[in-house]
């Protein structure tokens, strides 16, 4: 029997811990999949802010900072046995995202392609993972030179996608399942400044809102209506 967790990290002030229980609330929603949800933070009182059955850990290392926080779920002593989907905080989800957990399960690292098709690589919003031997690569491979890695990434997902993208057991979930706030397709086409009306495209299960606005800030009644 499989085992599924759904993951995510709150880190800093980024984001308040309210976006915790939004995701917590759509997921549970969203999903028919027997899954721990499971936390990583350095918030010390996360435990009295958020309800709900939410396995709220300590990150195992402390002194990394902003997104490379992401990396701290490939640490050796992370104990996540089975499957594990992540989803960033600031992600709206729409629809059932049973097929996160099920697609391809004999991959063992899965990805979301990026929005922007010029860098090749995978968006690490979306991602699936199993806790075997390129789950505890990645750490490794990024602990063995820290500094420089730090200075030659501009971040995580391009950490990630450098040191495994290549390897057997790797693969990527059907474009059409996630969507940017901000890009309208997959051939770097974005919404001006000037119309952005960040509309849904009536396919996609899960929606990245990477950069600004915030889920909590946009005005669109099908962000508000999975949001809230």
């Amino acid at each position: 029997m499989v085992v599924y967790n759904f993951a995510c990290v709150c880190y800093g002030d980024k984001y308040p811990v309210e976006y915790v229980q939004k995701l917590y609330n759509m997921v549970k929603r969203n999903t028919t999949i027997d899954h721990k949800f499971i936390v990583f933070t350095d918030h010390v009182k996360m435990h009295k802010m958020v309800d709900g059955d939410i396995d709220i850990r300590k990150f195992p290392v402390e002194d990394l900072k902003g997104w490379w926080n992401k990396l701290q779920l490939f640490h050796p002593d992370v104990d996540l046995p089975g499957d594990t989907l992540y989803t960033d905080l600031d992600v709206v989800i729409t629809d059932n995202i049973d097929c996160f957990f099920t697609h391809k399960p004999e991959a063992d690292f899965i990805g979301m392609n990026d929005f922007n098709p010029s860098t090749k690589q995978w968006n690490s919003s979306v991602m699936r993972f199993k806790n075997n031997k390129l789950h505890g690569k990645i750490w490794h491979k990024f602990m063995d030179d820290r500094p420089n890695n730090l200075r030659r990434f501009a971040g995580d997902q391009n950490l990630i996608s450098d040191f495994i993208k290549n390897s057997p057991g790797c693969d990527s979930y059907p474009d059409s399942w996630t969507q940017s706030y901000k890009w309208y397709d997959r051939e770097g086409n974005r919404y001006s400044r000037q119309d952005m009306t960040y509309e849904h495209n009536g396919e996609s299960l899960i929606t990245v809102f990477h950069g600004q606005p915030n889920p909590h800030q946009s005005e669109q009644e099908w962000v508000k209506k999975a949001w809230f």
